[in-house]
């Protein structure tokens, strides 16, 4: 089977999840869809309409036009056509063009869940290593460029964006009721390990009624991504059922859902945003970017705070930009993607939108550490991630991960419902089988 058709079998059937399950993990935020809807195809155009180079740039929602308007002001030969759509629509926009051989952007952005689908294509894009990328490698997160890289570390497929490494964010308010301390280290005292969180919201549930979590998928994400490995091994071989790891997640889960520590509220329904609001649950185990939707989801509320996970942070988002191979402008492109995702930028994208950088050196700069947030009582956010950045250890996805995620996460979703747990575990890996298979 040629590379072609390996990336056929494997994104059909990704793409399809992708587009149509809403428990998909492509829904990462970091590269975000805000402002796109479904199909909706914004292209911005900047620099000189007689420019002597011109590059497309494909993103799902990331808004860096300040910084490339700054590049082509200072490469005034370069012109940069940026096209936003949302993420769904984005991968298969970058499939068809690679299927087609025709019709592919000089840069793609592509999400952390679908990277690996895109392993077994290396003649569809420019190693960048072949353009020099060694040199900077050392800028960025070890577990990070790892990502971007094929399995025996010899292509390199994509520069890396932002990240999302997770935390515990959690309600003082909500805390204070059930007699547990409020201050965050006190809270990363009391909640060093899953067995300490299981007895917090037993806490919680015995003196105040509500419940631990938001819903099933986040408290299972959290579980999974401190794994060492997770569906697929480096061979793309399907492991869930020899592995303990994620198993564990899905059973562990499953008892709190039985003993009253997670409610069910859907992510992006606006029950689980207005549980934000009012605080019907005590904790929100969600990445950095999350930071900007419980903001957004409760503005008027003082009671969010900001811990480290138990047992140590994952990572949940973030992208990296490869270079097709379809481009006549390989050095030109590489040389504008050096400069957009070079430390310095990553932190002028942190300070003007959020986005977490993957380029550890910017957390030492006084910047950075000096990054407070009111929202959080003042904590200071920046140092907060950085030390779960730090923590996180790269683990394969492989290339049907969003189909075996999808499965689980809807046989929690019927667990809760009153499906017995170990049939609807039977169930998932019968479905995941078919999935792959097809």
């Amino acid at each position: 089977m040629k590379r072609l058709s390996v990336l056929s079998v494997i994104l059909v059937s990704s793409l399809i999840v992708t587009g149509c399950n809403s428990n998909n993990e492509g829904n990462d935020g970091n590269i975000s869809d805000e402002g796109n809807e479904a199909g909706e195809n914004n292209i911005t155009s900047i620099g000189e309409d007689d420019a002597e180079i011109e590059l497309s740039f494909w993103l799902f929602g990331a808004n860096y036009d300040s910084l490339v308007e700054e590049y082509v002001e200072n490469n005034p030969e370069i012109s940069i056509n940026i096209q936003q759509i949302d993420m769904a629509d984005h991968h298969n926009n970058l499939f068809t063009s690679l299927s087609a051989g025709s019709g592919a952007p000089d840069m793609a952005a592509i999400e952390v869940s679908e990277i690996d689908s895109y392993k077994n294509a290396e003649d569809q894009f420019i190693n960048l290593y072949d353009l020099g990328a060694a040199y900077i490698e050392d800028d960025y997160l070890d577990w990070v460029w790892d990502i971007g890289s094929s399995v025996d570390g010899d292509f390199l497929f994509g520069i890396p964006t932002d990240i999302g490494p997770t935390v515990m964010y959690y309600r003082t308010d909500v805390f204070e009721e059930a007699g547990l301390p409020t201050d965050p280290d006190e809270v990363e005292e009391l909640i060093q390990t899953w067995e300490d969180y299981g007895d917090a919201a037993q806490t919680i549930l015995d003196e105040t009624g509500k419940a631990m979590s938001d819903n099933p998928e986040m408290v299972y994400n959290a579980k999974r991504d401190q794994a060492p490995e997770q569906y697929f091994n480096e061979d793309d071989e399907l492991i869930i059922e020899t592995s303990p790891y994620v198993k564990q997640a899905y059973f562990d889960t499953v008892d709190w859902i039985e003993k009253g520590y997670i409610k069910n509220l859907g992510m992006w329904t606006p029950e689980w945003g207005s549980g934000m609001q009012e605080g019907n649950y005590a904790t929100l185990l969600g990445p950095a970017w999350m930071r900007d939707t419980i903001k957004e989801n409760a503005p008027d509320e003082t009671n969010w705070r900001i811990a480290q996970m138990p047992e140590g942070a994952g990572n949940w988002g973030g992208s990296w930009v490869t270079i097709p191979a379809q481009t006549e402008h390989p050095e030109e492109a590489y040389e504008f993607l050096t400069w957009l995702l070079a430390p310095e930028q990553q932190l002028r994208s942190f300070e003007e939108r959020g986005m977490f950088p993957s380029t550890p050196s910017v957390y030492d700069n006084s910047d950075f550490v000096n990054t407070t947030d009111d929202f959080y009582g003042g904590q200071n956010v920046g140092e907060i991630f950085a030390e779960a950045a730090l923590d996180v250890e790269h683990v394969y996805k492989g290339p049907y991960y969003g189909d075996v995620n999808a499965e689980i996460v809807n046989g929690l979703d019927n667990v809760y419902d009153g499906a017995d747990p170990d049939e609807e575990w039977d169930d998932i890996t019968t479905r995941v089988e078919q999935r792959i298979s097809r």
